[in-house]
């Protein structure tokens, strides 16, 4: 049964930041099925949320970094491989920003399942490809690498 045919269905809404600071992107090591993974800071839309409080959120929680997003980098969709027990993959909707690095707060508690924040140059993060989350990591560093930068005015939460 399809979609269309009456099945359930909704994508996963994620968020991402791309933070660089001295040529370097800000990226966390997490936890996710088994393995340690490497990311950007990222995580899902909570209710009544807008995409930038999302990011602003899941940046500090993921990194202990307080930013100022400057740009939205585009909207990416991508559907996961179905892994064990699962007859389909899940399929995310993910919104990714630029962002500047303000400050910091070492002492705070970092998010489960993360096990570091770090800094990587572009060629560290391309060289670690078989450890990134998904696809969709390098997808969003290339198009910000390559200039790719849309008004935050794009995005509108209509109240």
């Amino acid at each position: 049964m399809s979609y269309r045919e009456g099945r359930f269905w909704q994508p996963d809404v994620t968020i991402a930041t791309v933070v660089v600071y001295g040529g370097r992107l800000l990226c966390v090591e997490e936890r996710a099925n088994g393995s340690v993974v490497i990311n950007q800071p990222a995580g899902h839309l909570e209710p009544d949320e807008s995409l930038e409080q999302a990011a602003l959120r899941e940046t500090r929680e993921e990194t202990g970094w307080d930013v100022r997003l400057t740009a939205f980098l585009g909207a990416y969709q991508w559907k996961a491989p179905a892994r064990d027990g699962e007859s389909d993959g899940r399929h995310y909707l993910r919104f990714a920003f630029a962002a500047q690095p303000l400050r910091h707060d070492p002492a705070r508690p970092l998010d489960d399942g993360i096990v570091r924040a770090l800094w990587m140059t572009p060629d560290e993060l391309m060289a670690a490809r078989d450890r990134h989350r998904s696809p969709l990591v390098w997808q969003v560093v290339a198009d910000f690498l390559a200039g790719q930068r849309y008004p935050l005015s794009l995005l509108r939460q209509v109240e």
